[in-house]
C-alpha cells in the first residue's frame, strides 16, 4: 500500500473528473483539507500539479479517472460511503463517513483492497478493547448504515433473516455472486432452520420505488416466508433473528457486530476470514482472523469519519454517539402526531424538534380525530397530550422576539411548571437512579454555564456592580400572567405581593428588582411592581443586565417560580421559594409552600442531571438536527459574542406584539 493516503494534507492536489464528486458536502475536510481540483476535460493537464486521481468506487464514470490516472501515471484513490452513513438515504443525505482506498475497493473481492490487507492485521491489546467496546456501543445506541427508519415490532416466533439486495448492485457481481444466489440463499435458510420463520427484508431502496429487487411474488408463496411490508430499522430485525442470511449485504456485517450465525452466499468484505458460514470459497489471501480484527479495520481503521457539527473529521466513536442520538430522538413517537397549527414561526419549531416523527399539521378550527395523540403548546390538561415548552437553555434572545429555540421540553405526563400534578420531570427528579457518568456530565456541564455564563436568554449588559452591604437579595420579575405562575404559586400571585413578602421578612436587606425582560421589552404586560410601586419595597429597580453577571453580585434570590432560582442553584447562590418550581422541594431551596409529593433529597448534580441532561430536547443551529446541551451552550456562546441590537425590523415587530398577541 502507499503511503499517500496517510500524507494527505493542504498542500495534496486531488483531481476528479466528477462534479458530484467534487461538490460533495464535507469531502474536502474528510481528505485533510487536501483541494480537489475539477480536471473534466483531456486538454486539462492534472500532471503539472495534480497528486492522485479521485473516483468514486468501481461505478462507470471512474472509468474516465482510471484513464487519467494511468495516461498521467498518478495514484488511484476510490472513494465510498463509510458502513456508518448518515441519517437518511442517498443524495439526500450526504455521507458522514467514507472510505479511502488505493488498492482496490472493500466490495471487490477479485482483486486485495486496503480494506483486506488492515484486516489481516495483528491488533494491540489496546485496539482490541476500542474494537470490542464500539461493537457494544453499536448495539446500545441500534445504529446501522442507515438511520432513517423506525423501529416497529417484529415477529414472536423464531424467525432467521434474509436479506435481499436492489438488482444491479454492483457488490454482488464483485462480490462473485449473481441472481441465483438469491434463490440459493432462501433455499437454504428454508432447508437449514426448518422450524423458523424466515423473514425477507427488502432494501431500504426497493421500499422507496427506486430500485428492484431480486424476488418476485410467486417466488415468495411458501408458508413459512414472511416478506417484510415495512421498512425497519436493521436493528430490530437483528436483535432477535436466530440467524442471518445473505449474499453481499453490510447487513451481514451488522449481524456480526450483533453477534449473529452469518451465512453467506457471496464474498462479501465481512466473508472468508473465519466469522461467517460462507457457500464459497475465499480467495486465499483472506485467512482467518478474530472478530475484533473485523471490526477495529472495518469501523475503525479504513473509514473516515465528520463530525456533523463543527464539519471537522472526528473518530468513529463521536459520529456513533451523534447518530445514536439521532435514533433516540427521532423514534420517541412511533404513533401519529396531531397538531392544530400554530403560528409559522413555531410551526418551524415543532418540526425541528418533532423531526423523524409523523406530525400531521391541520387547520386552527380542525378538531383532532378522537383517541389520537396531540401536540400541544404548555400546560393543557386532557389525556393523548404531548405538551412542549421551551427549555431552560433557550437562545440568545427573548422568546416574544421571535427568537428561535435550542431547546424544549416534551412532557407527556404534565408541565414542570405545573406543580398542582406531576410532570415528567418531577417523576424524574422523584424516582430516577442517578448514574456516576450522569452526575459526572451533570457537574461538567455546570462548570461550562458557569465559565461561559450562560443562563435562559443570554442577553443583557454585564455593568451593575453589588452596592456597599451586607446582603444583597435579588428578586427577580416575571410575566404575571404567565402559567408558571398560575399553576406554580399557590399563594402569591405578583410581583408586587412577592416584593411586599421578602421586604417584611428581610427588613435590612439591599432589595434588588429585576424585571422580567419581556416586560422591559414592551413584548408583555407589566404588573403593578413593573409600573413603578416596585421602589417601595425594593432598594433598587434595575434595567437590561445579563442574568449570570447580576447572580455573581448577590447573596440570594427570592422568587415565586422563576428559573433564575435553578440559575442561582447552579451558582451557589442561596433560593428561597415562595411558589412551588420544579426545583423547590429537593433540599437544595429554603421552600416557603413546601409541594408535599416532594419529599426526596437530591444532590445539585442529580438535579441539573435530570433537568439539562434527561428531560429537554435539544437542536443545534449548525446541523438542525438533535444535539447534546453542551453543544447548545457552545453554539450560544458564539452567537453572543456575535449579538447585536435589536435592528430596525426586530422593533418594529416588538411594536406590532404591544398591540397584536402572537
Amino acid at each position: 500500500m502507499s503511503e499517500l493516503i496517510n500524507r494527505l494534507n493542504t498542500d495534496t492536489v486531488l483531481v476528479t473528473q466528477s462534479l458530484a464528486l467534487a461538490r460533495l458536502p464535507g469531502l474536502t475536510a474528510l481528505l485533510a483539507n487536501a483541494p480537489i481540483t475539477l480536471c473534466r476535460y483531456r486538454w486539462q493537464q492534472p500532471a503539472a500539479n495534480g497528486h492522485a486521481v479521485l473516483v468514486w468506487g468501481q461505478k462507470p464514470s471512474a472509468r474516465k479517472g482510471e484513464q487519467l490516472a494511468a495516461e498521467h501515471q498518478l495514484p488511484l484513490l476510490r472513494l465510498e460511503d463509510g458502513f456508518l452513513r448518515s441519517v437518511g438515504l442517498g443524495a439526500d443525505c450526504p455521507p458522514y463517513s467514507i472510505v479511502l482506498d488505493d488498492v482496490g475497493i472493500y466490495y471487490d473481492a477479485r482483486s486485495p483492497s486496503r480494506l483486506e490487507s488492515l484486516i489481516a492485521q495483528p491488533l494491540t491489546a489496546a485496539q482490541q478493547q476500542r474494537a470490542e467496546q464500539f461493537a457494544g456501543s453499536w448495539r446500545q445506541a441500534r445504529v446501522s448504515k442507515y438511520n432513517h427508519s423506525k423501529e416497529h415490532a417484529v415477529p414472536a416466533e423464531p424467525y432467521v433473516l434474509v436479506v435481499d439486495q436492489t438488482f444491479g448492485d454492483a457488490s454482488i457481481e464483485y462480490g462473485l455472486a449473481s441472481s441465483t444466489s438469491f434463490q440459493q440463499m432462501l433455499q437454504s435458510a428454508l432447508e437449514r432452520y426448518p422450524q423458523h420463520q424466515v423473514i425477507l427484508k427488502i432494501h431500504p431502496d426497493v421500499f422507496a420505488g427506486k430500485k428492484q429487487g431480486h424476488f418476485s411474488a410467486e417466488q415468495l408463496q411458501h408458508p413459512r416466508i414472511q416478506v417484510l411490508t415495512e421498512d425497519i430499522h436493521a436493528p430490530a430485525l437483528l436483535e432477535k433473528a436466530s440467524a442471518v442470511f445473505c449474499v453481499t449485504s453490510q447487513m451481514g456485517f451488522e449481524a456480526l457486530l450483533w453477534q449473529k450465525p452469518v451465512y453467506t452466499f457471496g464474498m462479501p468484505f465481512y466473508a472468508g476470514w473465519g466469522l461467517t458460514n460462507d457457500a464459497l470459497t475465499a480467495p486465499a489471501r483472506r485467512q482467518p482472523v478474530s472478530f475484533t480484527q473485523l471490526v477495529y479495520a472495518a469501523m475503525l481503521a479504513y473509514p473516515r469519519y465528520l463530525d456533523p457539527e463543527t464539519g471537522q473529521r472526528c473518530e468513529a466513536e463521536q459520529l456513533l454517539s451523534w447518530l445514536g442520538l439521532q435514533r433516540q430522538q427521532r423514534n420517541r413517537f412511533v404513533q401519529p402526531l396531531w397538531l392544530q397549527r400554530p403560528p409559522y414561526w413555531k410551526t418551524q419549531a415543532f418540526k425541528r424538534f418533532f423531526q423523524g416523527s409523523d406530525v400531521k399539521i391541520v387547520p386552527r378550527k380542525q378538531a383532532i380525530p378522537e383517541g389520537c395523540w396531540q401536540l400541544v403548546w404548555g400546560a393543557k390538561a386532557g389525556d393523548k397530550l404531548i405538551r412542549v415548552e421551551d427549555g431552560f437553555i433557550r437562545s440568545v434572545g427573548l422568546g416574544a422576539d421571535l427568537t428561535q429555540p435550542a431547546s424544549w421540553v416534551v412532557d407527556e405526563t404534565g408541565m414542570y411548571y405545573d406543580a398542582r400534578t406531576p410532570s415528567k420531570l418531577e417523576q424524574l427528579l422523584a424516582t430516577h437512579s442517578f448514574t456516576v457518568s450522569e452526575r459526572q456530565r451533570a457537574a461538567q456541564l455546570i462548570g461550562r454555564l458557569l465559565a461561559l455564563k450562560v443562563t435562559k436568554y443570554n442577553v443583557g449588559s454585564r455593568s451593575w456592580r453589588r452596592p456597599d452591604a451586607d446582603r444583597v437579595i435579588l428578586v427577580p420579575g416575571q410575566v404575571e400572567s404567565d402559567a408558571s405562575i398560575r399553576y406554580g404559586s399557590p399563594v402569591i400571585k405578583s410581583n408586587l405581593a412577592l416584593l411586599q413578602q421578602v421586604r417584611a421578612a428581610n427588613p435590612a436587606a439591599y432589595i434588588v428588582y429585576k424585571p422580567h425582560p419581556d416586560v422591559q421589552a414592551g413584548l408583555r404586560l407589566a404588573g403593578e411592581a413593573d409600573g413603578g410601586a416596585a421602589a417601595q419595597y425594593c432598594n433598587e429597580v434595575l434595567g437590561n443586565e445579563d442574568m449570570a453577571h447580576l447572580l455573581s453580585q448577590v447573596d440570594e434570590v427570592h422568587t415565586l417560580t422563576s428559573l433564575t432560582g435553578f440559575e442561582a442553584l447552579l451558582r451557589g447562590v442561596a433560593v428561597t421559594c415562595y411558589g412551588q418550581p420544579f426545583y423547590a422541594g429537593w433540599g437544595l431551596t429554603t421552600d416557603i409552600y413546601p409541594n408535599e409529593r416532594r419529599q426526596r433529597k437530591l444532590a445539585l448534580s442529580e438535579l441539573v442531571a435530570a433537568t439539562l441532561l434527561l428531560y429537554p430536547t435539544y437542536i443545534s443551529t449548525s446541523t438542525g438536527c438533535f444535539t447534546t446541551p453542551e453543544r447548545v451552550i457552545t453554539e450560544l456562546e458564539q452567537q453572543r459574542s456575535q449579538h447585536r441590537r435589536p435592528g430596525i425590523k426586530r422593533q418594529l415587530m416588538r411594536l406590532l406584539q404591544r398591540y397584536w398577541r402572537f
